[in-house]
């Protein structure tokens, strides 16, 4: 019997902390500085450490659970072994649309800031094609290979890196004092506002445990990908805060925050450096979408979960050739409909199930219950439950500031994700068997 075909570990750690850093740091960057101003004047700088200090308390929790796991699949297979089929599908799921629902929407703002400079690419026909360019040839990357994937984003993480780097770099000798000398006092109302743009701005680095059954050494490269992952969204996103909010007079009025404090202290050369970083940086964040919600299907076909046939592996490339075209062509129809607008709305209530799942999953396989049935972490987060527990409060405050559009948004897409579920076990009788299931994935089939 002919042995089956499976994806090919080469992603090395740097290849994950390159995903994570590629899925956080998109167009957000180059727009918050001011929104985040709006709500908290000068807190600012401070909310944005607050928010990578959250970050790392979720990503601790994904750090862990993620060194006993060798699979595809991040928080969609971890909760599966911790709380069963229909919780993890829940969770996989959820990622997968918002991940889907923010790649259509990344896809169509880069032709709209290409417009400034080509007008034309604003709507019609130019604007379709350029669509349609960018997704079929990332696609046709990925379809190669998960190297040729990774370079990609390995690529578009370091080009976007380096003008933000030089802004930060340059611009810190222009920083002036009197911006930070008065702290004005916040409503609850502005705080929680401020609060959940920052979380949604860190939003993403749960991609990075996605691909593990690619990397060469998931138990080890994960954790430190989580980790570092955090540490280098946090210091460019703060530095970025300090030299707008000390740089750029009326920062509260303006659209294009970076672009216009770089025109401060380096001219038009600066701002034209910034507009065009922006357009790399969402470039890349696509290029990860193709990888990383590609996998987000796969896994759930790898485990029964959906048609087996998105779950095949292309003979020659070792790519989920089926889950890349589906991702893709779902992405693409949504971005020319502009539909994805409207599923935007559930991606507060998706980090909410995302975040808060993996949290308790790191406390539930903790227990004596999965002795020998889940591997032993390789990492453990320190002081025992606080920090998954904190990692669930930080759920809860994006539950508290979403809006009534974004709850029932929210619960839609995961009623729609159970009509999916129980209509799935209905045609095919239940979870397939897969042989190419590893050891993890095995228990987790017969959890439940």
């Amino acid at each position: 019997m002919t042995a089956p075909v499976t994806l090919r570990r080469a992603l090395g750690r740097w290849d994950l902390t390159a995903i994570g850093i590629n899925q956080v740091i998109g167009s957000g960057i180059f727009l918050l500085p001011s929104a985040v101003t709006q709500q908290v004047g000068t807190w600012a700088a401070l909310a944005f450490a607050f928010a990578g200090l959250a970050s790392l308390l979720v990503a601790l929790c994904f750090a862990e659970v993620g060194s006993r796991f060798e699979v595809t699949g991040g928080p969609y297979v971890y909760t599966r072994a911790a709380f069963g089929r229909f919780v993890g599908f829940e969770v996989g799921w959820m990622q997968w649309v918002t991940r889907i629902t923010s790649w259509a929407g990344v896809a169509n703002g880069i032709p709209l800031a290409l417009a400034f400079y080509f007008p034309a690419m604003a709507t019609g026909l130019p604007h379709t094609l350029f669509i349609l360019g960018l997704f079929g040839a990332l696609a046709g990357i990925n379809l190669l290979g998960v190297r040729q994937g990774a370079w990609a984003v390995n690529f578009f993480t370091v080009s976007k890196l380096l003008p933000l780097g030089l802004f930060i770099l340059i611009g810190l000798f222009f920083v002036q004092p009197e911006p930070f000398a008065i702290y004005p006092s916040v409503s609850w109302a502005e705080g929680s506002a401020a609060g959940l743009l920052l979380i949604f701005a860190f939003g993403g680095f749960d991609v990075v445990p996605v691909p593990a059954g690619e990397a060469s050494n998931p138990r080890g490269q994960v954790p430190f990908a989580m980790i570092t992952t955090i540490a280098a969204v946090t210091a460019v996103m703060l530095l970025a805060q300090v030299v707008t909010m000390g740089t750029l007079p009326g920062l509260n009025d303006s659209s294009t925050p970076l672009a216009d404090a770089a025109f401060v202290f380096m001219g038009a050369g600066g701002a034209l450096m910034i507009g065009l970083g922006s357009v790399i940086s969402m470039t890349g964040n696509n290029a990860g979408q193709v990888l990383t919600s590609s996998r987000m299907l796969f896994a759930l076909a790898e485990h029964g979960e959906l048609p087996a046939r998105i779950a095949d592996v292309h003979p020659r490339y070792r790519t989920p050739h089926v889950s890349i075209l589906a991702s893709t062509g779902i992405a693409v129809a949504l971005a020319l409909s502009g539909s994805f607008v409207a599923l935007a709305t559930a991606s507060a209530i998706a980090r909410l199930v995302t975040y808060t799942g993996v949290a308790a999953a790191t406390l539930r396989l903790r227990s004596p219950d999965h002795d020998g049935r889940v591997r032993p972490p390789t990492f453990r987060t320190p002081l025992g439950a606080l920090v998954p527990v904190l990692a669930m409060a930080v759920s809860v405050i994006i539950l508290v500031g979403a809006s009534r559009e974004q709850l029932i948004g929210g619960a839609a897409a995961l009623a729609l994700g159970a009509v999916v579920f129980f209509l799935n076990d209905r045609v095919t009788g239940g979870p397939a068997r897969r042989e190419s299931v590893s050891h993890e994935a095995s228990v987790t089939l017969d959890r439940v």
